[in-house]
């Protein structure tokens, strides 16, 4: 290619700011609808890891210590390709979604455990001795205190999300690395085209990171209080 590429981008800009953007949307859905699988199957299996029955505890285990050691990218592999071979296809966007959020429970199972430890066991006890079951003690009292405890974790985990969804470009989910990957075969313009994609996560990871700072100082002063 000849001519001054800097000038080849400003004429291009628009196209190339318009399909980045959409990228970009797609990034945050991923990483929403991960986070959101992710959170519910935490909780589910963080209670189940805690129940009183060994057979429960030991799938709880089975799932964190499968799906922490197998890579993120080998699941999206056999989600997205696996099974189709045997008729369940998913569009690349779901696939993407269940794939990290999946990952992403047995993560968060860990992280939701030690938040219901950190609980005294009194008010499990106390709700006991209310007539309270297990599942409702867990329900009302143990898991909203436990939530309270986690959420700067979940914060972090979520920004780490948002990167590591790149990652879904490897099954043709149309996230942001997705987009730059054609914009680049399109234009030639690898290292601006880059350099925006850079921008963008940057503009999206910053608010996060800033509110989990806010969040952890909330908690350490409801803490001191």
């Amino acid at each position: 290619m000849t001519g001054d590429p800097w000038g080849r981008t400003l004429a291009k800009l628009p196209e190339i700011a318009r399909g980045l953007l959409v990228g970009a949307v797609t990034t945050i859905q991923v990483t929403t609808g991960a986070l959101a699988v992710a959170i519910v199957l935490g909780i589910v299996f963080a209670v189940l890891k805690t129940a009183p029955s060994r057979p429960l505890r030991a799938l709880a285990t089975a799932y964190v210590e499968v799906f922490r050691a197998v890579p993120v990218l080998t699941q999206l592999f056999v989600i997205y390709f696996g099974l189709a071979g045997i008729g369940i296809k998913l569009n690349p966007l779901p696939a993407a979604i269940v794939g990290f959020g999946i990952n992403g429970g047995a993560y968060l199972t860990e992280v939701f455990r030690a938040g219901i430890e950190a609980i005294h066991q009194g008010q499990l006890e106390g709700a006991f001795s209310i007539g309270m079951t297990r599942p409702m003690a867990m329900w009302y009292i143990i898991l909203p205190q436990a939530v309270r405890v986690v959420l700067p974790p979940i914060g972090n985990f979520a920004i780490g999300l948002l990167k590591d969804t790149s990652i879904a470009s490897a099954v043709a989910a149309p996230e942001l690395m997705f987009r730059a990957r054609s914009l680049v075969e399109a234009t030639f313009l690898s290292t601006q085209i880059y350099l925006m994609v850079a921008l963008l996560y940057l503009a999206m990871s910053l608010p996060l990171s800033r509110a989990v700072r806010h969040l952890e100082a909330a908690m350490g002063r409801g803490h001191q209080a």
